[in-house]
């Protein structure tokens, strides 16, 4: 929606705005002096799950996760909540509670908010976070010969959309609701390392949406690997019995012309990519020797890692082998 802004605004009258709407990143950036630049993002969305505590971690890992992938660290946030009116005052609270319990493990602090009257509930926050310029996490930027990494599995959405359904085990549930509210936080200290050359988080448009959005910003080629990629528990099974949500043919429809498939690949497998995730990993593209470093930096951290594919020279498009 906020792309047909840019008939409107001449950005080029604002230098100091180093990321907007031009771009299209993950977050809205603006320097402040040659040491500092701040990060703006905002995110809100409806219950994954039925905990309200989870639902409010849920909503500020995520939002606090485009912070991280643009190489900030987050300090400030507001709550932005769309309730229904008849909604018992103490599930409110612990929505907000278990938001803020996130907010204050990323060290920053919930500092205000908006709240409305609205028939289906949304959550969210806005956040702001700082940088250093040079240090900045951008789409635009990935080389061939470059690596691909992910910091988290796959598979939320689906997960979430079966149980909604009544089909998910819970056990599979469980696992996918404690890697939402998992922050990003260490994946990113992880990069302080290396000199990542584009980075973004998997979220509402899916592995394949995220990787093109790399891809052509950057003009370069992606290679994946399906037997690379980690899946949830539960997954692949419930792509199996074709419990996809509707944002998945959406994003299919979005971006399925840049992708190509090899020919082992069945539908179930290729629409699994276009699933949207929520609080997803980081999708790194970092040089060979930087990748290896990444990924030992990651570990000694305790945060996993998975090399999934490697960028090739070319027009935009994504390979899935």
């Amino acid at each position: 929606m906020t792309r047909h802004l840019a008939d409107i605004f001449d950005e080029a009258l604002w230098p100091d705005l180093l990321v907007g709407l031009a771009t299209a990143d993950d977050a809205a950036v603006w320097r402040l002096d040659e040491g500092r630049a701040l990060i703006a993002t905002v995110d809100f969305f409806t219950p994954v799950v039925d905990d309200p505590y989870d639902y409010g971690a849920i909503a500020a890992a995520n939002a606090l996760s485009d912070i991280y992938a643009m190489g900030g660290q987050p300090f400030l946030a507001l709550n932005l909540a769309a309730m229904p009116a008849e909604l018992p005052a103490e599930m409110l609270q612990e929505i907000v509670r278990g938001g803020a319990e996130k907010v204050r493990e990323a060290g920053a602090i919930v500092a205000g908010g908006h709240t409305i009257d609205d028939d289906e509930p949304k959550f969210g926050y806005a956040v702001l976070g700082m940088a250093a310029p040079e240090r900045l996490g951008v789409k635009a930027g990935a080389r061939p010969g470059d690596r691909i990494l992910l910091t988290k599995p796959l598979g939320v959405g689906i997960i979430t959309t079966a149980f909604k359904a009544d089909q998910a085990e819970l056990e599979h549930l469980a696992v996918v609701t404690e890697w939402m509210k998992r922050l990003n936080r260490v994946a990113a200290e992880a990069l302080r390392s290396v000199q990542p050359h584009a980075v973004t988080d998997i979220t509402g448009f899916g592995l394949l949406g995220h990787a093109w959005e790399v891809s052509q910003r950057s003009g370069v080629r992606l290679r994946l690997r399906y037997a690379a990629l980690p899946f949830h528990p539960g997954a692949q099974r419930y792509a199996d019995e074709l419990l996809f949500p509707a944002l998945a043919n959406n994003n299919m429809a979005d971006y399925g012309e840049h992708v190509r498939f090899g020919p082992g690949l069945e539908y179930e497998q290729q629409m699994l990519l276009f699933t949207p995730e929520t609080s997803g990993g980081l999708l790194i593209s970092l040089a060979p020797a930087e990748a290896e470093q990444y990924t030992r930096a990651a570990a000694e951290l305790g945060q996993s890692v998975w090399q999934i594919g490697e960028v090739l020279a070319g027009d935009p498009g994504i390979e899935v082998l």
